[in-house]
């Protein structure tokens, strides 16, 4: 098997092309859940700015006739949990059952190999084409996610306002501060701080460690959002005594998809918790959006299955599970 390597600044157009329309294809079969497809300008931003300031790794392979059949993507965590590398491969639907799959794995396991990880991470939809072929790789299910979508033109807003009401009560001494668009200088260390509060939410046997959250990792994060084309909208809960940030909810809006929105961090600060602060928080975030971006009509949100408190929040708020995924890990000798 050739594999090519694409270059992030130049990639090859036909490469590129390729890529993109194999992922597209295999949606479908892989992730049905999933509403958007993958975009040429969203794949570049992958390869340039990954999540938040991490590029991913790609490359693809071609049949003999020279049509890319293959995806290889590989995301090696730079700002912690540099022990790992995150491996996705994806084959053509027509293509598959003929060892382009195993060709490509076995591709990124050298690529993590040859940069000192000694572990790979793989995810799959439950019960998907992923769980046999992941098990055949050496690789065994360490964390289920459940993927949850909200209909915002169905909600039930008399009883949202209700839930709000109370939450307030609880948290009297606390009050929201919107953020739209990147984080203030002034606050972005505070925000630094306040993000690690993520580290929390349950990994299961996920051999994953503490995520390190700076300032800079903050603006790489706003960076790498604006390039895939998303509006952010960061909701912070603040303590009136002593300024403290106690909390956020962060929202990115798809520019070229306007009506779908993902839930991105909703994390409380350990020492600020038992005042209702993620529902305030969550519902106040409707609010917004509803006077922001009212063409909105849809956030997906995933969260561990065994996240009881948030999968809860999520519960009142009215969001249904559409999928199940699971996360896979092989410690490699």
């Amino acid at each position: 098997m050739e594999l090519t390597w694409l270059d992030p600044e130049q990639p090859d157009p036909g490469d590129l092309a390729g890529a993109v329309a194999v992922l597209e294809a295999a949606r479908p079969v892989d992730a049905p859940h999933r509403l958007q497809g993958t975009t040429v300008s969203e794949f570049l931003a992958r390869l340039r700015h990954g999540w938040d300031g991490e590029p991913s790794e790609a490359a693809v392979t071609r049949n003999p006739a020279g049509r890319v059949v293959g995806v290889l993507t590989v995301y090696l965590p730079g700002w912690d949990n540099t022990h790992l590398a995150s491996l996705q491969v994806v084959v053509d639907p027509v293509e598959r059952r003929q060892g382009w799959g195993r060709q490509l794995f076995e591709a990124g396991v050298a690529r993590a190999r040859a940069a000192g990880r000694r572990l790979v991470c793989a995810a799959c939809v439950d019960q998907s084409a992923g769980t046999p072929f992941l098990k055949a790789m050496g690789l065994d299910p360490v964390l289920t996610e459940v993927f949850r979508r909200q209909h915002l033109l169905g909600l039930d807003w008399p009883r949202l306002e209700r839930e709000l009401a109370a939450a307030q009560q609880a948290a009297t001494g606390y009050e929201l501060l919107r953020l739209p668009g990147p984080v203030p200088d002034e606050l972005l260390p505070a925000v630094a701080s306040m993000t690690e509060a993520i580290n929390d939410a349950p990994t299961d046997d996920l051999d994953f460690e503490d995520e390190v959250f700076s300032p800079e990792r903050i603006r790489a994060y706003e960076e790498a959002q604006r390039a895939y084309g998303r509006r952010l909208y960061r909701l912070v809960a603040r303590e009136r005594a002593t300024g403290e940030l106690a909390g956020h909810t962060v929202v990115g809006v798809e520019t070229e998809h306007p009506w779908l929105a993902w839930q991105h961090d909703t994390s409380v600060v350990r020492a600020h918790r038992g005042h209702r602060l993620g529902l305030l928080l969550k519902v106040g975030m409707l609010g917004w959006l509803r006077e922001v971006e009212p063409q909105l009509r849809v956030i997906d949100t995933g969260n561990a299955a065994s996240n009881a408190h948030m999968i809860r929040v999520n519960e009142i708020l009215g969001y249904e599970v559409v999928a199940r995924t699971v996360e896979w890990q092989r410690h490699l000798s």
